[in-house]
């Protein structure tokens, strides 16, 4: 997919050394997250955000990924940032959310921003995806849920069952891990998401080991909100949740 490319800027100003590290979703891409790393490139962080294994091609390929690679690239991103920087925070959206709060639990981060982070299934045969990638190699879609019309985050046509199976077991390691999460946290959650149930921020508010934790309440954007119709709400908020804990106001 030519628009799914992976993305880095250097920091400028008082943020010249102050990072973020971006993640995308699962069977999506960097497309939802663009416009978020470019409002804080643009803002002065030093940015990283790759594009995951197995994302940006086609499902079949996503069917033959472990979870362990998805993880092992953004944590990359992470350590490249933190070669170049004083601090660095973590953002994601969905599963890029649970990786970036699986980060957090490993890495000393500034800080954590996630967009409706996913921790648990809404779909009840998920749990069985361990047998059913068997017999049954994808399902329809899950992705594009955006209230705003006309937009599209270019995930995959198909969900492949193996790549829900191994997405279950990354879920079930970085639960364990929650309370490790003592970096302030800032989570965007919507007030209707077709995607992830609502049972995924009951875990990780019961589970997550963070003294400062914020929830911030999206009234007008689906699953996808980073390109709905919040999307200025949770960059402008993101940006100055980072500042505020990079020290830069």
């Amino acid at each position: 997919m030519a628009t799914a490319q992976s993305f880095r800027s250097d920091g400028h100003g008082s943020l010249a050394r102050v990072g973020v590290a971006v993640c995308h979703g699962f069977t999506g891409s960097t497309v939802s997250m663009r416009a978020w790393s470019d409002f804080l490139a643009d803002a002065g962080f030093c940015v990283n955000m790759p594009l995951l294994a197995g994302h940006g091609t086609t499902w079949q390929d996503l069917s033959r990924t472990p979870w362990e690679h998805w993880y092992r690239d953004f944590e990359a991103a992470y350590l490249e940032l933190s070669s170049r920087c004083d601090t660095v925070f973590v953002a994601g959206l969905s599963m890029g959310g649970a990786l970036a709060l699986r980060v957090a639990a490993r890495h000393p981060v500034g800080g954590v921003a996630v967009v409706n982070p996913v921790f648990t299934f809404g779909d009840p045969r998920a749990k069985y995806s361990g047998l059913l990638k068997h017999v049954l190699k994808s399902t329809p879609a899950i992705g594009d849920d955006i209230k705003a019309p006309g937009i599209t985050e270019g995930a995959y046509a198909r969900t492949p069952v193996a790549a829900v199976h191994e997405l279950g077991k990354l879920l079930t390691d970085t639960i364990a891990l929650l309370p490790s999460v003592v970096a302030p946290t800032l989570v965007f959650r919507s007030s209707v998401d077709h995607v992830v149930p609502e049972s995924s921020m009951d875990l990780l508010k019961a589970r997550i080991g963070a003294a400062e934790f914020e929830v911030v309440p999206l009234m007008n954007s689906y699953h996808v909100a980073t390109m709905d119709n919040d999307a200025e709400q949770i960059f402008s908020q993101s940006r100055d949740f980072f500042r505020r804990h990079a020290g830069a106001i």
